[in-house]
Parts: structure tokens; C-alpha cells; sequence
């Protein structure tokens, strides 16, 4: 079983001085966030500035470690975090550090499409939930081997996104070249090999950067090369075991990456104690058609974040094999204690007068934001009431009496919409039609009308009935 961090570990090696600089009131509130991964330990200012402090802070950093080493790559304000892992599943605790997407360009493309396609990955974003799903770097490819063109790629990119780059190249001579220019930038050297390990040792040494091993079908190499590099001194370390995707081989690779992920967390072995890398890109190096292409890519990417990709290289640009990756990420990495959920209260769409209708609805974020987009899409002005649900959908929530038409009322009145309004029509879920009689007792003088099942008819529901329910109000 995994070894589960505990806040009393963790106060343990803090000053136990309560002096409030972390933000919090008192020592062992700042050890139960960090033991939840929700604070960092650097916060902690007299533990990392007061020599005293000394012999305290190596135990604590020890102590604080998680299983699977967190690794930065890039600089403020568009650095990237990978690994961090504490648990196998996300059940168990929570997943922090999102699995970071970088999509590949060469230093084969001229300045004009380099540029363009790096401004269009930056820009990559849609909005689901409340939150803006983004990609997170950019991997340069050295494809034309020599070692000044890769150099003037890294520069170019470096002067025109702020995204962080992986630097992919086996040759010392052309990754050099490309740190001498962006090396301050923190950039992810790909890749120490058992053929190049020493001259990428000493470059990431030199330059203070994170570096992958890789070590493709070959778990003894990749291990044996990281505990050189650990033994070097060098730890910020990202493994790639290798992206097999081809017949049975793509199964090996899932066992690959649930194997080493279980050496860490489970045995605690420090020598793969780091975050995992897999690059889907490599299904472009097969021959076939280009739609099944990208559809595989977007399958196998969805697949490895899963067991237990923290970064991965992708290749395809094309919002439709992105959406789902995206997607999953964010479902993934989705804290499975906290249902998401927004605040309830009343929210305004358009421009609401006193004889605007009243939608009403649970507090699930999903719930919440498609209602919200199909009442904008329907152009209506009106008001939207977001009532408890302890964040679960409608249907759930309702079959599970945590709605209730009681709740419904109560959100009303509390609203202060009784007193603005002069037309008093309130459109309940489909899904909570059987509260229709109810609430009409409850809340006298309200029109109280069932909206459909699913919010995607509200536009036509609004054209067909609540209009003309609006005028004879």
C-alpha cells in the first residue's frame, strides 16, 4: 500500500513556531495542506532561510518528497510542473500537477510556419466547465541535425511564445548549442541515452535544467541511468520507458508504465520515483491513413494518461483529437472528494427586467454551465437561480432528495426576486417536473412551468412556449 503523508509528519519537521508567514494561523494548519498537497513546503520561510533551520530542513524536504518527484520545466509565469504523485489512484487522495501536452514542430519548418504553428498551439484553448482547457509545451524536434538551424528554431520559438519548450535531440553538440541560447528558459533536454548519458549529464548540470532518460523496452537501462544521474546529483529527472503502439506492443507499454509507477508509489523505489513521459506522436511514424492517424493518437494519449503518463509529445492539432484528451485530463484530475459545483445564488442572463422569467437549477458545474450557454444561445434576458444540489446533477440530486421542491421554494424567497418582479414565471428542470404542484403551493402567485428534459431544447422551448406563457402572464 501506498505510504500516505500525514500533517502530524509533516509538523513534525516544521519550526513549530505558529509565526503566520505561510498564510496560515498555525503550524499544523500548514502541515495538513501540504500532507494534502494543496501547499507547498517552501512556504515555510524560517524552515528555508533561518540557518538554524538547517539539520530541520533536509529531514523535512526528505519528509515532504513525494514517491514521484514533481519536476518544473520553464520559468515564471508559464512554467509547467509534472509528477508530484503520492498515490496510485486518484481515489486514494487527489491528482495534483495535470499531465502536461506538448505538441512537436521541427527545426525543418521555415520562419514564417515555425512561428505559426507555435502561436496556434499557444492559443489552443476551449472552455468546459469554467475552466479553460490549455496545452502546456512546446517539443522542438531536431530533424535536420545540424546543430545552429536547431539552435535558431529554439531562439525563435523562445522570442515569440512563452510556452516552455522539450528540446529533443540525442546529439550533444546540437542540444548544446540550443541551451548556450535558451538555456535560461529551463528548458526539458530529450534525451540521455546509454549512448549519451555522460555529455547530457554534464549539460544538465551546466545548465540547470530537467532532462529526460530514455530507454526505450529496456526498464533495467532506464533505471540504472537514472540512479547515474541521481548519484550525480542531477534529480530533476523525467523517465520515458518507451511508446509502443503497434499490435500487443501497445498493452506491453500500459504494463510498462503501470509497473514503474507501482515501483514508486508501492516499494518506494527512488530510482523511478519520477514522472513518466510517452509521446503518442509516434503513430505518425506508421504508414495508413491520416484521419486514423490522429484518431489513434488521440485513443493511445487518452490511454497512457491514464496509466500513469505525467507528459506526453503529441503530434495532431485538430480540435477533434484534442477535445477528448483534454477532456479526460480534466476528469482525471478533478478532486473526486469535491464535487464540481459553483456557488448558488441568482445569476443574470442578458439584461433582466422586471417581467424576465426565472430559470432555476442544481449547482453541478456542468449542470450550471450548459443551462447557462443554452439560455445565452437562445437570446433571452433572463434570471437563472442556482440552487444547492451539494454539487450532483439534477436528475441525481433529485432522485436522491438532496433537491427538493422545499429547496427549490427556499432558493426563491431568499433570492429577493419576489419583491422585484412584476411577472412571476418560474421554469423548473424537466428533470424535476414532479415538483411542478408543489411549488405552486409554496410559492403563491409564481407561474410555475416544467422546461425540458435536456438544456439543448431550451432555444426551442423558449421560441414555443415560454413566450407566449410570458404574455399571458
Amino acid at each position: 500500500m501506498p505510504k500516505i503523508l500525514r500533517p502530524l509528519d509533516v509538523y513534525k519537521v516544521l519550526p513549530q513556531t505558529n509565526c503566520g508567514a505561510c498564510g496560515e494561523s498555525t503550524c499544523m494548519a500548514f502541515a495538513a495542506k501540504v500532507a494534502d498537497g494543496v501547499a507547498d513546503l517552501k512556504l515555510c520561510k524560517p524552515l528555508f532561510e533561518d540557518p538554524k533551520y538547517k539539520d530541520k530542513l533536509k529531514v523535512a524536504l526528505e519528509v515532504a518528497r513525494p514517491p514521484v518527484k514533481d519536476v518544473v520545466i520553464g520559468v515564471p509565469p508559464s512554467q509547467v510542473v509534472v509528477g508530484g504523485k503520492r498515490v496510485m489512484f486518484r481515489h486514494e487522495l487527489t491528482f495534483h500537477n495535470p499531465t502536461a501536452i506538448a505538441i512537436d514542430v521541427t527545426d525543418e519548418l521555415d520562419e514564417q510556419s515555425l512561428v505559426k504553428r507555435a502561436k496556434a498551439i499557444e492559443s489552443f484553448v476551449f472552455e468546459r466547465i469554467g475552466q479553460q482547457l490549455k496545452l502546456n509545451l512546446i517539443a522542438l524536434r531536431c530533424v535536420s541535425d545540424v546543430p545552429e538551424k536547431f539552435a535558431k528554431a529554439a531562439d525563435l520559438l523562445a522570442k515569440n511564445v512563452s510556452l516552455p519548450l522539450i528540446l529533443c535531440s540525442y546529439s550533444p553538440d546540437a542540444m548544446e548549442e540550443a541551451l548556450t541560447v535558451v538555456g535560461n528558459k529551463r528548458p526539458l533536454i530529450y534525451a540521455a541515452t546509454k549512448e549519451n548519458w555522460k555529455e547530457m549529464l554534464e549539460l544538465a548540470d551546466k545548465y540547470k535544467c530537467p532532462i529526460a532518460i530514455s530507454s526505450p523496452g529496456d526498464v533495467n537501462m532506464l533505471k540504472s541511468l537514472a540512479s547515474t544521474f541521481m548519484g550525480a546529483g542531477v534529480e530533476d529527472i523525467i523517465l520515458d520507458p518507451g511508446t509502443f503502439v503497434k499490435g500487443d506492443s501497445l498493452a506491453e507499454t500500459i504494463s510498462t508504465f503501470a509497473m514503474l509507477r507501482r515501483a514508486a508509489i508501492e516499494r518506494e523505489d527512488k530510482a523511478v520515483g519520477f514522472p513518466l513521459m510517452a509521446v503518442p506522436a509516434v503513430v505518425w511514424m506508421e504508414e495508413g491513413d491520416e484521419v486514423d492517424k490522429k484518431m489513434k493518437e488521440s485513443y493511445i494519449a487518452s490511454i497512457l494518461m491514464t496509466r500513469f503518463a505525467d507528459l506526453m509529445v503529441m503530434h495532431s492539432l485538430d480540435f477533434w483529437t484534442l477535445m477528448p484528451v483534454l477532456v479526460w485530463r480534466q476528469n482525471i484530475y478533478t478532486d473526486p472528494r469535491v464535487p464540481p459545483s459553483v456557488k448558488p445564488g441568482v445569476y443574470e442572463i442578458g439584461k433582466p427586467t422586471d417581467v424576465s422569467p426565472v430559470f432555476i437549477t442544481g449547482n453541478f458545474a456542468l449542470t450550471y454551465f450548459l443551462v447557462k450557454g443554452d439560455l445565452e444561445n437562445s437570446k433571452i434576458d433572463a434570471y437563472l437561480v442556482v440552487t444547492d444540489s451539494e454539487g450532483i446533477s439534477v436528475e441525481s440530486s433529485v432522485a436522491g432528495k438532496r433537491l427538493t421542491a422545499e429547496k427549490f421554494a427556499e432558493a426563491i424567497k431568499t433570492s429577493g426576486l419576489d419583491r422585484k418582479l412584476k411577472k412571476k414565471v418560474l421554469v423548473i428542470p424537466g428533470r424535476a417536473a414532479k415538483f411542478s404542484g408543489e411549488l405552486e403551493e409554496l410559492l403563491p402567485g409564481w407561474k410555475v412551468l416544467v422546461g425540458p428534459r435536456d438544456s439543448s431544447d431550451i432555444p426551442a422551448y423558449v421560441e414555443k412556449v415560454l413566450k407566449r406563457e410570458m404574455e399571458s402572464a
